[in-house]
């Protein structure tokens, strides 16, 4: 019991104090959220597609993180070379709750050896805290903070590289703003200065990855995929390996550094329920699902991290070729 209070305490000066760690989500499906981190990636590939992912870190450790996105994007390539897209990020840790909606635009430069998007995204960071102290005594400490909701601007912006020999390339920036979120009434209703801050650092991202085509004969392929992430102060990087089976599923492998291995495990249901039977637009949803194993110190209170993954694309049909022709030659 000591432990486990000694783990959401630590939860709560995590996620409430004057906070300068690392703050930006972990997933361990990073490959299908670039562009929340990156802009540069937004409707960098054709069609639209919607992608959600709900992470349960740390299952059983009491206030642990819960996270929610949802990403919709598009190209716009037939009109325009940009791609467009909206991302929704939520989470809660301990008392507090984080809410960020970003929209995303890039424009792709096309060349002979890839295209390169330049992206930017605008939106809002909400933080809020509401904590329900249990006091020792009859009467609460009046110093302890109190609850409080602020909302602030917040910018991103990266550049995406996608290479026509089936790799990719981007760097990114999160939180160019360094919005500082907190209580503004200045005192508590105690009459004590307010101490509660939540001060939104810079991060910077460094991801890439290349697909193995018939890595394996002609089953499948295999992908390679890592992603670095540091505030400055400190530094961690996912690195996935992931099998393709004829593009109907698929399974892997996620190391974190310091945090977890993972295991990935997905499936295209409606492509392998009609093989033979021709193609159908639901051939397009993938559903995913990967266990995160702790191997830090929560690694004796946590039972794994859960995490699933939905994604869905809709192409547009190719544009008609019409022809004109002379009345004589009909």
């Amino acid at each position: 019991m000591k432990r486990r209070l000694l783990v959401f305490s630590t939860l709560f000066t995590l996620a409430s104090g004057a906070l300068y760690a690392q703050q930006d989500k972990l997933v361990t499906h990073f490959i299908f959220d670039k562009m929340s981190i990156n802009p540069g990636a937004t409707g960098i590939n054709d069609g639209f597609c919607g992608t959600t992912i709900y992470r349960n870190q740390w299952d059983k450790v009491n206030g642990a993180p819960n996270s929610a996105i949802l990403n919709v994007q598009g190209a716009l390539d037939r009109w325009a070379p940009v791609g467009v897209g909206i991302s929704f990020y939520h989470d809660a840790i301990g008392f507090s709750r984080q809410n960020t909606v970003s929209l995303n635009g890039s424009y792709k430069l096309s060349t002979s050896w890839g295209t390169l998007g330049i992206g930017l995204g605008l939106g809002i960071i909400n933080v809020g805290m509401n904590p329900d102290w249990v006091a020792p005594v009859t009467i609460n400490d009046p110093s302890l903070p109190t609850g409080f909701a602020d909302t602030k601007f917040d910018l991103n912006a990266g550049l995406y590289w996608k290479g026509a020999g089936d790799y990719y390339a981007g760097v990114s920036a999160t939180h160019l703003t360094v919005p500082v979120l907190g209580d503004s009434s200045g005192n508590n209703p105690a009459g004590f200065p307010a101490i509660v801050t939540y001060n939104s650092a810079r991060h910077y991202y460094a991801m890439g990855g290349k697909t193995f085509k018939d890595a394996f004969g002609s089953y499948g392929h295999l992908d390679a995929n890592v992603l670095m992430r540091t505030d400055m102060v400190k530094m961690s990087a996912d690195i996935n390996v992931r099998y393709m089976w004829f593009d109907k599923a698929y399974g892997g492998l996620t190391f974190r550094t310091s945090d977890a291995i993972a295991i990935m495990l997905g499936a295209r249901p409606f492509k392998i329920l009609n093989a033979g039977s021709g193609s159908t637009p639901m051939d397009n949803l993938l559903i995913g699902y990967s266990y995160d194993i702790t191997i830090n110190k929560l690694a004796s209170v946590s039972r794994g991290s859960h995490e699933m993954m939905v994604k869905y694309c809709y192409y547009l049909p190719p544009v008609p070729i019409q022809k004109s022709k002379h009345p004589r030659w009909l």
